[in-house]
């Protein structure tokens, strides 16, 4: 039985009695939850993760459908954050070696293998091109 069915049952509307005792939590807890609640949360492979957070990777080439992350957004990458500076669709032949070293990658063709779990990528596949930087994630 739910505490809709007591009130309706009892004849009267229903009320936080009916569900039992209130959670109580200081404001300022409910806020800070709140916003934890609704970070994103970016992968990285295992191998690139420690190198991501010590901001030595700051470039990542992406095989999205859509884009998963906005210019300004903050995300979550294992115990650290990362704030994207721009994201832009480019084809993949206008990845350049800055931007392969900057994706911590030895080169063109382990870049394009790593990014390529989502499908084949060709020169002329459109793939965002990330570019960010370690944030600290209480700010």
């Amino acid at each position: 039985m739910t505490g809709s069915d007591v009130g309706e049952r009892a004849g009267h509307a229903p009320t936080a009695k009916d569900h039992g005792p209130p959670m109580c939590a200081p404001v300022a807890n409910v806020a800070l939850i709140r916003h934890r609640a609704s970070v994103s949360i970016v992968e990285f492979s295992r191998e690139l993760r420690t190198d991501v957070l010590a901001g030595d990777i700051t470039l990542s080439v992406r095989l999205w459908k859509q884009p998963r992350v906005k210019a300004g957004g903050r995300y979550r990458v294992g115990p650290g954050a990362i704030e994207i500076e721009a994201i832009e669709v480019v084809p993949f032949s206008a990845i350049t070696g800055r931007d392969v070293r900057r994706a911590g990658e030895p080169d063109r063709e382990t870049l394009r293998r790593r990014a390529a779990h989502a499908g084949p990528i060709g020169d002329d596949t459109l793939v965002y091109r990330i570019e960010f930087h370690v944030v600290n994630p209480e700010h």
